[in-house]
C-alpha cells in the first residue's frame, strides 16, 4: 500500500496546478471582459470553450487521482479481506482503552482496528512521529467501527481523537500506541 503522505503530496501538486490554471484563466477572462474597446470582448464561443476546458480538466483530474487512494479498494472489499491481526479498542469517558500498552504488528500485515465507543462520537486517528496523519475514522457509539490498514514501513504511531467530543476531547492522545516492526 502506498504511504498516505505520498498520495497527499501527489494530490497537492495536481490540485495546485488545476487551481492555478483556473485562477490564471479567470484573470485573463476578467481582463478581457472589463477592458475598453471592441477587440477585447470575449466571444461566447471562447467563454464556452473555457468552461468546457475547466470541466474536462476537473473531471480528468478526479479520474486520474481516484485510483491513487491506496486504501480505497481495501475499504470497499473489507468483507472479503481477512485481517492478519485485529486490535479491539474501546473508547469511553474521553479515553482510549487499548488491549495492550503498545499494539505491535509487522510490516506487510493487514491490521484491523475495531473501535467501539460506549458513550460519545469520537474520532480514531493514527499519526506519525512528525504529527502527520496516516489514517482516521469516525467512531459512532454502539457500533463496531472498523478500518483495515497495511503498513508498508516500520514506525511508531500515536492514536488521537480526530472528532470533537467536548472540551475533554483535545487530551485524547495515546503516544507510541502502535509499533510496526520488520519482524515480530
Amino acid at each position: 500500500m502506498v504511504d498516505s503522505s505520498v498520495v497527499l503530496t501527489g494530490q497537492t501538486l495536481a490540485y495546485t496546478f488545476y487551481c492555478s490554471v483556473i485562477i490564471l484563466l479567470m484573470i485573463w477572462f476578467g481582463i478581457k471582459v472589463t477592458s475598453e474597446g471592441k477587440s477585447t470582448k470575449v466571444k461566447p464561443v471562447v467563454f464556452y470553450a473555457f468552461v468546457a476546458f475547466l470541466a474536462v480538466l476537473g473531471v480528468s483530474l478526479h479520474l486520474v487521482t481516484f485510483n491513487t487512494i491506496p486504501w480505497a479498494s481495501m475499504d470497499i472489499n473489507m468483507k472479503n479481506i481477512e485481517a492478519d491481526r485485529t486490535f479491539e479498542i474501546t473508547v469511553e469517558n474521553h479515553e482510549f482503552k487499548l488491549p495492550e500498552a503498545t499494539l505491535k504488528c509487522q510490516v506487510g500485515e493487514i491490521v484491523k482496528f475495531s473501535v467501539t465507543s460506549n458513550d460519545l462520537t469520537y474520532g480514531f486517528g493514527l499519526f506519525r512521529e512528525d504529527n502527520s496523519m496516516v489514517m482516521q475514522m469516525q467512531v459512532v457509539p454502539g457500533h463496531k467501527n472498523h478500518i483495515l490498514w497495511n503498513f508498508n514501513k516500520p514506525g511508531v504511531y500515536t492514536i488521537r481523537s480526530t472528532e470533537y467530543s467536548g472540551p475533554k476531547g483535545y487530551a485524547m492522545v495515546v503516544k507510541n500506541a502502535v509499533e510496526v516492526v520488520e519482524k515480530l
